[in-house]
């Protein structure tokens, strides 16, 4: 891929996502936020009995809804492809079926973990052989327990509705955050420390296992390889983050307390502010939100009152899509 080309992309990614987001805010935001209530399903548009729906994450707008599945649908690609659903009439209309988003952002290999940025932007992860990819030869390394094909994270724009730039490769460390082990669940967020990738990786020669890495994406579209978030990570399985859109929250999935490596549960931690450390993460106690199956990609809202996620009720169940509703506090 021409290097200057794809920053050239990525700077525009990054100058439509500066001039769109919001102002900072205090600290205290942060916990501004009642409980999360009891999660729900999907409406059987978006969640199948017997099809994988997971992946889950809102557009900024709240208009539309990401997810990968496995389905049997009109334009299906391969073994896990990305989909879009629509509301209905209203500010909370009811989502209709995905429909799935094609070539060339799926491919006939696993493609999934979707995150739609502003300006018809979208991130993703993708285990296709590709030129620039970080896997030498053609062995992909195994999947980490529990989790889908090893991917790297890719950057493509609809520039008209339906159609899509060719995904571009976000580099390999440390010419970008991408390595020969699994990278997933982008999540970018401008803050005035900058702007910042967020996503998990086991690629990093610090890595124990799925950490969470962030990296910082300068003004001309070159993204730097990730660091380790030392306050968010642990010798066990930490995975997906997503980052509330002012910078000051964020949930991920972690299986640090779960009894086995399948078990993971929904985490979330706080700052006061952009340029402060995490708090220590918290698993979110609510029985029906982390049970003893599996919760993963969790992301939250543009206005940080829906929580989205995947859930696996056993390993051999597909796994549907669940969101779980709070109030903000005047």
């Amino acid at each position: 891929m021409n290097r200057i080309h794809m920053h050239t992309v990525l700077a525009a990614a990054v100058t439509t996502l500066a001039c769109a987001a919001p102002a900072a805010v205090a600290g205290h935001r942060a916990h501004g936020f009642g409980p999360w209530g009891d999660p729900q399903m999907l409406p059987p548009a978006v969640d199948t009995a017997a099809a994988a729906e997971g992946c889950p994450i809102e557009s900024p707008d709240g208009r539309e809804l990401y997810i990968a599945s496995n389905r049997s649908a009109p334009g299906a690609q391969g073994k896990l492809d990305i989909y879009r659903s629509r509301r209905g009439k209203g500010r909370f209309g009811d989502w209709g079926t995905p429909q799935n988003l094609g070539t060339p952002v799926n491919s006939t290999e696993f493609d999934y973990c979707p995150t739609p940025l502003v300006g018809r932007w979208l991130m993703f992860v993708s285990s296709r052989a590709h030129a620039d990819d970080c896997v030498p030869g053609d062995a992909p390394p195994p999947a980490p327990p529990g989790g889908p094909a090893p991917g790297d994270i890719y950057l493509s724009w609809e520039f008209r509705p339906g159609h899509w730039i060719a995904p571009l490769h976000l580099g390999c460390a440390p010419n970008g955050p991408n390595t020969a082990g699994a990278e997933f669940s982008p999540s970018l967020v401008h803050t005035s420390a900058g702007t910042f990738l967020y996503f998990s990786s086991n690629g990093y020669p610090d890595s124990q296992g799925q950490d969470i890495y962030a990296s910082r994406v300068l003004r001309d579209g070159t993204v730097l390889p990730g660091k380790r978030v030392a306050e968010l990570s642990t010798p066990a399985d930490d995975r997906m983050p997503n980052v509330r859109r002012d910078g000051l929250e964020i949930v991920f999935s972690s299986n640090r307390a779960g009894a086995t490596p399948f078990d993971q549960d929904i985490y979330v931690a706080t700052r006061r502010s952009v340029r402060a450390p995490w708090s220590a993460p918290v698993r979110i106690a609510d029985p029906d939100i982390n049970t003893p199956g599996s919760e993963t990609r969790a992301s939250l809202s543009g206005d940080g009152t829906r929580l989205y996620f995947g859930r696996k009720l056993t390993a051999a169940d597909p796994g549907d899509v669940y969101v779980s509703t709070r109030r903000r506090h005047p």
